[in-house]
């Protein structure tokens, strides 16, 4: 082998390295404060609210971490995953989002087109069983 080839061959192995340190998951429950920093989409606080929690019990899947980090739902776990972050090892999976809640669609339906509060009239005209 020439000097040239030898030089592209290291390369070469170095750019798989440097690629397979990039691909690497970083798993929720076990990643330290730096690690969670290093994922594109977490600072400082949100890193320290995960801490914090962690701190609790470990989380054991998406839908339980997006319910207890403040600041996570779905469209930000997605793209977390998507830089590498992992629960339990597992990426996200939209199918695993925690369905809105009860009370989200109930103030929903309290509220008129503009935002604002419908008056008791209102609510029962509102409401399709009629109560």
């Amino acid at each position: 082998m020439t000097i040239q080839k030898i030089r592209q061959w290291i390369v070469g192995v170095a750019a798989m390295c440097v690629a397979s340190l990039a691909l690497a998951a970083v798993d929720v429950n076990q990643a330290s404060e730096a690690e969670l920093d290093g994922i594109k989409g977490i600072g400082p606080a949100t890193s320290k609210l995960i801490l914090q929690e962690r701190q609790t019990a470990p989380f054991t899947d998406w839908a339980d971490f997006t319910k207890r980090v403040k600041g996570i739902g779905a469209k930000r776990a997605s793209k977390l995953s998507g830089e590498g972050l992992v629960v339990n090892g597992k990426p996200w999976d939209a199918s695993a989002a925690p369905a809105a809640s009860v009370d989200r669609k109930a103030r929903e339906l309290s509220r008129n087109p503009r935002g604002t509060p419908l008056k008791p009239e209102q609510k029962a005209q509102a409401a399709p069983d009629g109560k």
